[in-house]
């Protein structure tokens, strides 16, 4: 069979601890599943040494690329630079802290084929978060349905799979990394979704609170008009 060609893309915000990890399991996925892959780590200002980690990373592994950024632009931001730089014919959106588990890609790919999707976007069903992360973006998953037509259980997790051409169509800014999959629908690609394992945080502690809903929420608004 024809090796799949995929594109990770894993924004990075002081993740120094978790990068090392993630990048060996996913080369284990890859190895094991016969894709040919490419890692995109963009560094969105960390102020500890993830840039080094890296770059240590791209030396050793010539299937490593990393973006820096001088100071912290935010996810969208993030996202956007590699799904500029992508050139898989997959492309996939993790987290860098290891919450995301590798080992699910080829479940994704797997539906992307049985259900002809463009879009895949993970759903955490059981979710190891504090009740007040989780309260709100429940509501948040209810509003986006209503106000948008896409009903998808999780639009806040990271974790997504796309047909390279949808990331090339879809330009992102403030929060609306959140709203990739609506964007996409909007076009007429077609959106899936996969309940995905979620690992509880090994490392650091989660960066966004409650200004992010608020943000996300006035994103929303922008992404309805």
């Amino acid at each position: 069979t024809m090796s799949v060609s995929l594109s990770i893309v894993v924004p990075v915000f002081n993740e120094e601890e978790s990068l090392e990890k993630l990048h060996q399991e996913l080369t284990a996925v890859a190895k094991a599943e016969d894709y040919s892959m490419e890692i995109l780590f963009i560094d969105d200002g960390s102020s500890d040494t993830s840039w080094q980690v890296i770059e240590e990373l791209a030396e050793r592994d010539p299937g490593v690329r990393g973006i820096r950024f001088r100071r912290n632009f935010g996810k969208a931001a993030a996202l956007n630079a590699g799904f500029e730089a992508a050139r898989g014919s997959i492309v996939f959106t993790m987290d860098a802290d290891l919450q995301d588990d590798p080992a699910e890609i080829p479940r994704f790919l797997e539906q992307l084929e049985k259900e002809q999707l463009d879009v895949i976007s993970g759903w955490k069903k059981v979710r190891h978060d504090p009740w007040h992360k989780v309260g709100p973006s429940r509501v948040f998953n209810w509003l986006v349905g209503v106000m948008t037509g896409v009903r998808l259980h999780d639009h806040n997790c990271g974790f997504k799979c796309y047909r390279n051409e949808v990331v090339k169509e879809v330009h992102l800014y403030g929060e609306m990394h959140r709203f990739v999959p609506v964007l996409a629908a909007a076009r007429g690609w077609q959106v899936g979704e996969i309940v995905v394992n979620h690992r509880a945080r090994e490392f650091g502690k989660s960066k966004y609170g409650v200004s992010r809903i608020i943000k996300g929420f006035l994103d929303l608004l922008t992404v309805s008009f």
